[in-house]
């Protein structure tokens, strides 16, 4: 399915944020791969860093600018297309490598870019009901689908089961036809507790560990 297909690369996206700008990463879709093994090819990162360039300039958000570039390793005979994004006259330069051009969020990026790019005609459009949004951009279209679907709808959050009314309790938890149970067995509540030690406990170099392993993997981090 195209929509969960685009909004599992959104989630990928919003984790590789945390390294990589995320006004990189969206063009990134539009432009043709670059495989790992082309990376010993100086014209075919060249040709790369161009078509990204390109597509950078269509951004119009005029406090930020881009240049994108190649630097030689020389080390390892390899070419690395380089991304310098300037924003209040400070310059970031970020490497697309081996491990992100190899990564599994990158290779998911291009596939749906594959599937997207001249998907919708020029006069195509989005509708719900009576109401149309005329776009050709499918990220824009199915923004204003999912604002549409969400008017008359109350989002709320809750710490905890006991903070819901009993009508609210039923719909989300108790309802024999919607809920989902699990069966906890003890080997699970063994590694609950090892968690819990690890995290909790009075021994900071585990925590340690946990945290530089698996920062990069969090997803739906509330602070």
């Amino acid at each position: 399915d195209l929509v969960e297909a685009y909004q599992r690369v959104a989630t990928d996206i919003e984790r590789l944020a945390r390294v990589y700008p995320r006004d990189v990463l969206w063009p990134l879709m539009s432009v043709d791969s670059l495989p790992v093994d082309a990376l010993a090819d100086e014209a075919a990162v060249q040709r790369f860093a161009t078509s990204l360039s390109e597509r950078l300039l269509t951004i119009k958000d005029k406090t930020v600018s881009f240049e994108v570039f190649v630097r030689q390793d020389p080390e390892r005979s390899l070419f690395y297309p380089v991304v310098r994004r300037t924003a209040h006259s400070v310059a970031t330069d970020t490497i697309l490598g081996r491990g992100f051009l190899n990564s599994p969020e990158y290779l998911a990026l291009r596939a749906l870019g594959d599937q997207l790019n001249n998907l919708i005609d020029e006069d195509g459009y989005f509708q719900r009901g009576d109401k149309r949004c005329e776009t050709q951009d499918f990220a824009t279209g199915l923004d204003w689908l999912l604002t549409e679907a969400r008017k008359g709808f109350s989002i709320q959050r809750y710490k905890g089961l006991g903070e819901m009314n009993p009508g609210q309790l039923w719909e989300t938890t108790m309802d024999p036809e919607a809920r989902r149970m699990l069966q906890v067995t003890i080997e699970d509540a063994i590694l609950a507790d090892q968690m819990f030690s690890t995290l909790m406990g009075d021994d900071v170099e585990p925590r340690r560990e946990f945290i530089e392993q698996n920062a990069l993997a969090v997803a739906n981090l509330d602070i």
